[in-house]
Order: structure tokens, then sequence, then C-alpha cells
């Protein structure tokens, strides 16, 4: 016998292989001219919509699910009440129906428009994610363990009770940018262009510290108002250093945690990264001095960066990110630390460039790309002083002329 939770996945797997109702015409029939092909189509349509209503009426249990499907991705065809009576006081979906629900409503969504609020765009691609962050991000490790256990683990919880909250610290060009976009496009349909992606940059959405009230009101409303569009949010802040300090504190309810609302079927999840070259100094030095005692690269552990890295962040006198509320109560979950790029770490990023741009490239093209950056320290000459930044750029440099 089937349990719930496969009567579910068989109910939706086989109502999602056809096209909602209004696609078939009056009465959710189509009528093809009979001895045609689509006569012999429309036949079978019958005789599969026969097995769906059969298997529509398996248990109160998957009505239920159905209904809550059925109005996440047809909303305009559902109203309150109907949706209320779909959830009982006291149910809520389980975590594996909400796992179904998410990649089902999604693969409905890639061939019909359902919805306006951004949400049967949510992804979760964790598969996808895995892979670039093992194919496509150079150099380091760390982040890409921490990054996938941290994403993953939170969104598969039944009922968060706060926020995520990533921060992401070392060099420029060692990838904390580009590990945002692979979030971004894996959990996201829309990638970075999703109405549930917000990108914030300090110097630029928040350039003028007179007008701190103005941009505090503008953060906190443009988060309700995301918030309450999307049931999964992502909230992107870059050069998270440079927040002023009166942004900082207004980000700070959005990171407590939260009592849990028993009445809600969903619990909301939203992602914050903060994004900063904070640290970066520190993240190189333990580094270095790891290298220099016999140690490889991959043998760098959280254990060797992290109290000093925290450390580092909390005594910076160039910013007031280490002196927030939000270091100080511990609201940021996790501070991830970005290597330094070594030589061989920069020619991968040269192979790259060449493949996203459909160019052949030669080994001593990658090599010439990676020694026009400048690597530190002076004696050593270990790690380059952008990491990748602008690698690509540099692709015109080695092209052959004509």
């Amino acid at each position: 016998m089937l349990g719930d939770t496969e009567r579910l996945l068989w109910l939706l797997l086989l109502s999602l292989l056809l096209p909602p109702p209004s696609a078939w015409g009056h009465g959710g029939q189509a009528r093809p001219r009979e001895g045609t092909e689509e006569a012999g189509s429309a036949r079978a349509w019958l005789a599969f919509q026969g097995l769906r209503e059969r298997l529509r009426a398996a248990g109160a249990l998957s009505r239920r699910y159905w209904a809550v499907f059925s109005c996440r991705v047809w909303p305009e065809g559902c109203g309150e009440d109907e949706e209320a009576s779909a959830r009982p006081p006291g149910w809520s979906l389980a975590l594996l129906g909400q796992q179904y629900l998410d990649i089902l409503s999604t693969w409905s969504c890639s061939f019909w428009d359902c919805c306006d609020r951004g949400d049967c765009k949510i992804i979760n691609n964790f598969t996808g994610l895995e892979a670039d962050l093992r194919v496509r991000l150079h150099g380091q490790h760390l982040a890409r363990e921490l990054v996938l256990t941290a994403v993953r683990g939170y969104l598969e919880k039944p009922r968060p009770d706060k926020a995520l909250a990533l921060s992401f610290h070392g060099w420029s060009g060692t990838g904390k940018n580009f590990v945002a976009r692979m979030l971004a496009e894996n959990l996201y349909q829309d990638g970075l262009r999703s109405d549930c992606v917000k990108v914030f940059i300090s110097t630029l959405h928040f350039p003028h510290p007179k007008n701190v009230d103005l941009y505090e009101e503008e953060l906190t409303d443009k988060i309700r108002k995301t918030q309450e569009h999307c049931r999964q949010t992502l909230f992107i802040l870059d050069e998270a250093e440079k927040l002023h300090p009166g942004l900082l504190e207004a980000l700070r309810p959005h990171l407590e945690r939260q009592a849990p609302n028993n009445h809600r079927a969903e619990s909301k999840r939203t992602i914050f990264l903060f994004l900063s070259n904070l640290g970066g100094n520190i993240i190189n030095e333990v580094v270095l001095n790891l290298l220099k005692a016999g140690q490889s690269r991959e043998e760098v552990r959280m254990e060797h960066l992290e109290s000093r890295l925290q450390a580092e962040i909390v005594a910076s006198t160039d910013s007031g990110f280490g002196h927030s509320r939000l270091v100080k109560e511990n609201l940021i979950d996790l501070f991830i630390p970005f290597l330094p790029l070594e030589f061989r770490h920069v020619r991968l990023c040269a192979r790259d460039a060449f493949l996203s741009q459909d160019l052949l490239y030669t080994e001593e093209a990658l090599d010439e790309m990676a020694r026009m950056m400048v690597y530190v320290p002076k004696e050593e000459q270990l790690f380059s002083s952008q990491g990748c930044k602008s690698i690509s750029q540099r692709i015109s440099y080695v092209l052959p002329e004509g």
C-alpha cells in the first residue's frame, strides 16, 4: 500500500503532466475530430483524467495537499476561504511534502504562467549548487563546504525560527560575489533578476551618511515588501564593512529569532549574505604561516581561522560592522573565510573566461594571463593581490591579431 507521501507524489506528478483545465477549453476537455491522431490523444487524455480523479480521491490528506498545490500554482482561482479550508487548524505540510510541492510547482510553472508572486520560480537546486561550487569555484574548499551545508540545512528545516545570516570575508576577487550569484542562480529560476532576490551595494545604494534615516526606511521597507511577496527571499549586502551603523541596527530585527506561528502552514525563509573585504589580511596571514609550516592548502580548516577572523572583525577600527549588535549578539550564523588565490587558481579562472566566451585557448595563453596579475608577499609571490578579479578583461591581450 502506498503511504500518504507516495500518494502525494503520484497525484501531483500525474496532474502536472497536463496543463490546467483552462488550457483545454470549455469543461477542461479538448474536442478534436474523430478518426484523427488528435482524437486518439484526447481519448488517452480522458482515460488519464479518470485515473487522476481516482488518485485525487485517495484520501483527505492527499486532497489537502492538492488544494495547497493548486492555490500556490493558480492563485487567481483560489479564494482565501478555499485555501484555508485545505489547511485545518494545526495542520501543516510535512517536510518531504513541502519539498515535493516546491519541485513540482516549479516544474509546472516552467510551462505555464501560474503566479505573480515569484514563488513559483523558487527552484532550490542543491545538486546544481553543489556542482557549481565544486567545478566553478576555485581554491575555496572551506567556502564550498560551509555554504552548501548551511544553505541546504536551513532551507530544508520544517519551520526555521530566524533568518540565515552568512558573512563572507576575504580579499577582493576571491569569489565572494561569485558564490552569491551561484546561490541566486540555483535557488531561483531567474537568478539575480528574481523579484525574491535583492542586492544592496553600500557605496551605490547608501552613499551619503547624512541621508541614513531615509536609507534605513527604504531598506526596511524593501525587505518587508520582498518578504510579503515571496515565501523565500535572498538579500545580498555587498561592501558590508561600509554599511552605516544605523543601517546595521535597522537590519537587526530581521535577523533575530521569531516566535513560531502555529497558524501558518508555511514558514517564511530569508537568507542574508554580507560580503566584505574585512578580515582578508588575517586570513592571508594564517594561510601563509600554515603553508610555510609545511601544510598543504587543502589542510587549512575552520579551526585555524575562525577565532582569529572573528577577533579581527571585532577589533577593526575602520568599520562599524564588527561593533554592531549583529555581531555582538551572535545574529551572524557563520563567518566564512575566502582564502587567497594562487597562480594555479588564477590559471583556472583564465580557462573559465575563455570557455565562457567560446574561445580556444592554449596552456601558454593561460600562463601568460596568470602572470599578468600581481602576487604577494613580495618575497614569496604566492597570492594574487586581486584574486581572479578582472581576469576576463585580459583575454584580448593574449588573442592572436587579425
